[in-house]
């Protein structure tokens, strides 16, 4: 079941990595497009700005999945170095927890937010912001279930080493 959790985990992360390159390029472009015309054209194009936003909006919460997978999420340490390994992993497996409760949690209530966005309009693009406002319930939903893939992964099996930073 570990290798299975494992298996799948590292095939959708692979996929959401291969999705940030292209939002990644995007974004790059879109900038560099922005750039020329502000200081060197003087194209008047009114969109850049507005897409670089909710294309970094999109890439920062799917990337937040990949550094679940990896295990390089942000952690304060100070308490867990100082105890002996069996509470240590006790206490890591509890914050895994935790952390898949809040991302569910950001999931159920992302859905209600994102469907609020298709009553507002992005008057740039002509279109209602639910894309933009997707990102939410679709990263939460995303990390929930990496979170669960990874905790099945890593089940018992902490590396205290290796994951000193969690």
């Amino acid at each position: 079941m570990r290798r299975v959790a494992a298996i799948i985990s590292d095939r959708l992360n692979r996929l959401v990595e291969i999705i940030l390159i292209v939002l990644m390029a995007a974004l790059v472009i879109d900038v560099w497009i922005g750039v020329m015309d502000r200081y060197y054209f003087h194209w008047q194009f009114n969109w850049p700005e507005p897409l670089a936003r909710y294309l970094m909006i999109w890439t920062v919460l799917l990337a937040i999945s990949t550094g679940i997978v990896r295990r390089e999420h942000i952690g304060l340490t100070m308490l867990t170095d100082r105890l002996p390994e069996t509470p240590r992993r006790a206490l890591l497996m509890l914050s895994d927890f935790i952390t898949l409760l809040l991302f569910i949690y950001l999931f159920w209530f992302g859905i209600g937010f994102a469907q609020s966005g298709s009553t507002r309009m992005a008057m740039i693009f002509g279109m209602t912001l639910a894309p933009a406002y997707s990102a939410i319930p679709a990263a939460a939903g995303l990390a929930a279930l990496q979170m669960a893939l990874v905790m099945v992964r890593d089940l018992g099996g902490y590396h205290l080493e290796e994951n000193a930073e969690l």
